[in-house]
């Protein structure tokens, strides 16, 4: 195939379908994920959603993340909802099928990736699909959701939707070289992200997320190109420094060149055809490192500053992570996650989707690393938790505002 000359675009919003009217929250969800590897003091918001919505919370936990003191901390709160929380098992989980993407195709390399979100996503759509949840709502331990209804908003479009998201402020949901680009003065937008996402679990042509960044824009895709997704809502990110880490800018690289380039390839042909084959990927390679060099070159020329340090120093781990990354490593990512989405797609629709909770926990093997509390024993509250929580920093600012004059 001839070289491309294609370039990462600074939106790929063309790609998002635009609802025809807003979804008024009559539908109701029937789940919150959250894939967290934060302490137990960060699932507060995700817990008084659940139960302002009155809706099952399940918390797939690793890391600094613990189920016990998870659902400890919940009690503590006051919050009442049914929580499902799995210790993530060190050992691989057998009744997942086996992925190409995620076994060995970048183990023992500069590429392998040290999260395990991919595989926690993976698994909730599992156990929701064996409990028999239509509708979930992905939600990570660093978002938080200014009205509740958005969710219920967000479940009412899936009829006519493989995906929903909510519209992403406070830190936008960009990788490195793409807030780079912001930071520098270039109109770089946003997409539909993995950490806000309403997704439904009782269709058969189900993707799956890779063991890759950007896992959330290739759960997006299908054969062809995109399903069909849009955006409704808002959620807010807390914030975070993407420069002070070299390594961030390293971790992302591959998977920001991959899905940068497929999402490219899609908004110019409709379908991904094009990022099928090495010669593509020659030319967005070359193009995609002259980006991160004109953005080193502009951050250079700032005046000095410890940000504007961070920000060469992480535009540098970028770029020497980019000359490592070979096409034909691309073409064959690709080629594996189609192989890896027909695999997932039989798996998961062998499923059957009425084990219940309990039940889906066991057929998974996860009984013992399980702690789950059905508290919900009536309807949800007059006066939820969240809405409480918002009262009391409401008050707390019209206190600091009055203190300040």
């Amino acid at each position: 195939m001839p070289r491309s000359r294609r370039g990462q675009r600074l939106s790929h919003s063309d790609l998002l379908l635009r609802p025809d009217t807003p979804g008024r929250g009559d539908r109701k969800l029937d789940a919150i994920i959250v894939p967290s590897a934060r302490p137990a003091s960060s699932l507060e918001h995700a817990a008084g959603l659940a139960e302002e919505l009155n809706v099952p919370l399940m918390v797939l936990a690793s890391r600094k993340a613990r189920g016990a003191e998870i659902v400890q901390k919940i009690e503590d709160w006051g919050i009442v909802a049914d929580v499902i929380v799995i210790d993530m098992p060190a050992r691989p989980i057998q009744q997942l099928p086996a992925l190409e993407t995620t076994a060995d195709m970048f183990v023992d390399t500069p590429f392998r990736r040290k999260t395990d979100v991919s595989a926690k996503r993976n698994l909730g759509l599992l156990l929701a699909r064996a409990i028999g949840w239509r509708q979930v709502m992905f939600l990570d331990d660093d978002i938080t959701i200014p009205d509740a209804l958005d969710l219920r908003r967000a479940a009412e479009l899936l009829d006519g939707h493989a995906a929903v998201g909510l519209e992403i402020k406070g830190m936008l949901d960009n990788s490195v070289v793409c807030h780079a680009r912001r930071d520098l003065g270039d109109n770089q937008g946003t997409f539909v992200g993995g950490g806000a996402l309403v997704v439904p679990t009782a269709r058969d042509d189900g993707a799956f997320f890779p063991n890759i960044y950007n896992e959330d824009w290739f759960f997006l895709l299908d054969h062809t190109g995109i399903r069909p997704v849009t955006r409704t809502g808002q959620a807010q990110q807390l914030w975070y420094d993407p420069y002070v880490d070299p390594d961030r800018a390293r971790g992302e690289e591959l998977g920001d060149t991959l899905a940068e380039g497929v999402f490219a390839a899609v908004s110019e042909d409709g379908k991904i055809d094009a990022a099928m084959d090495d010669g593509y990927w020659v030319g967005f390679l070359e193009v995609r490192r002259g980006l991160i060099g004109d953005l080193l070159r502009r951050a250079e020329a700032r005046p000095a500053s410890q940000r504007r340090s961070h920000m060469v120093e992480a535009l540098k781990a970028a770029r020497g992570r980019s000359f490592l990354i070979e096409p034909v490593a691309c073409k064959r990512f690709l080629r594996a996650w189609d192989r890896d989405l027909r695999a997932w797609q039989d798996a998961f629709g062998d499923v059957r989707p009425d084990f219940g909770i309990h039940g889906a926990v066991s057929h998974f093997g996860l009984r013992q690393s399980a702690t789950i509390r059905l508290n919900r024993t009536g309807p949800a509250p007059k006066e939820p938790r969240l809405r409480q929580a918002r009262k009391r920093l409401e008050d707390q600012e019209r206190r600091l505002a009055v203190t300040r004059r």
